[in-house]
C-alpha cells in the first residue's frame, strides 16, 4: 500500500510533534514536512507535492482560509484538510466552498484525525461528525427534493438505519456496535441501500437525508 504524503502547516509546534507523532506511527501515513505559517506552507508544499494538507485556520499573518486558493494552486492534487479550533457554522462553510477537502476540530486531534486523512487521501470529503447535524444544513440549503417516485421506501428497515447513521458521520464500527451488527454487515447494508438509491458518495447520501429530513431526527434502531 503506498503511503500517504501529509504536510502539516500550524504555528504550534507543539501540536505540530504531536501530530507527527501521532500520523508517522500508521503505516500508512508519512508527515514529509511541517510549516509554521501559510505563505512558508504554500512553498513546502510546491516543493514537497504532499497528498494531504493539514491547514491550521488561524494562524499570524496570514490565515489558512486566505490561504486555500494558493495552496491548492501550488498542489493541485493535494487535499486540504482544516483543522482548527472554530465549531463555527461560517469557518466550515467557507473551507468547504473555497475548496478544503475535509474540517476537522483540534479537540478532536486523535484517532478522528487519522479516519479523516485517510477519507479525504480516498478523495471523500470529511467533516467532524459533531458538526453535521448542525451545520449541513445551512451548507446545503438548495438540497433537491426528494423525487416523486422515493426509493428510500424499497428499503429494508436495516438499510435506512445503517443510512442514516452513515449521513451523520457515524463510523462503520459505530453503526455495527448501536445496532449489534458485524461491521461487514453493516458495509453490506450501506453498499446495498447506496445502490438502491442510485447514490455513489457519502456526500450524496448526505443531500438525499437533507432533502427528506433525516438527519432531524433519532435515527431508526
Amino acid at each position: 500500500m503506498a503511503e500517504t504524503r501529509i504536510l502539516i502547516v500550524d504555528d504550534h509546534a507543539i501540536l505540530r510533534a504531536g501530530l507527527r507523532l501521532l500520523l508517522d506511527a500508521q503505516p500508512d501515513l508519512a508527515v514529509v514536512g511541517e510549516a509554521g505559517d501559510a505563505l512558508h506552507g504554500v512553498d513546502l508544499a510546491r516543493a514537497l507535492q504532499p497528498d494531504v494538507v493539514l491547514l491550521d485556520i488561524t494562524m499570524p499573518g496570514q490565515g489558512g482560509l486566505d490561504t486555500l486558493p494558493a495552496m491548492r494552486r501550488a498542489v493541485p492534487h493535494a487535499r486540504i484538510l482544516m483543522l482548527t479550533m472554530h465549531d463555527d457554522e461560517g469557518y466550515l462553510r467557507r473551507a468547504l466552498q473555497a475548496g478544503a477537502a475535509g474540517y476537522v476540530l483540534k479537540k478532536a486531534a486523535d484517532s478522528e484525525l487519522i479516519t479523516a486523512v485517510r477519507a479525504v487521501a480516498r478523495g471523500e470529503v470529511y467533516v467532524h461528525s459533531a458538526l453535521t447535524r448542525e451545520l449541513l444544513r445551512a451548507i446545503l440549503p438548495d438540497a433537491a427534493p426528494a423525487p416523486a417516485t422515493d426509493p428510500w421506501s424499497a428499503l429494508s428497515d436495516r438499510e435506512r438505519a445503517v443510512l442514516t447513521r452513515v449521513a451523520l458521520g457515524h463510523t462503520a464500527a459505530e453503526v455495527a456496535d448501536v445496532l449489534g451488527l458485524s461491521a461487514k454487515t453493516v458495509e453490506t447494508y450501506r453498499a446495498r441501500g447506496m445502490e438502491k438509491l442510485g447514490l455513489r458518495t457519502r456526500a450524496a447520501l448526505v443531500r438525499f437525508a437533507l432533502a427528506r429530513g433525516l438527519l432531524n431526527d433519532t435515527p431508526p434502531d
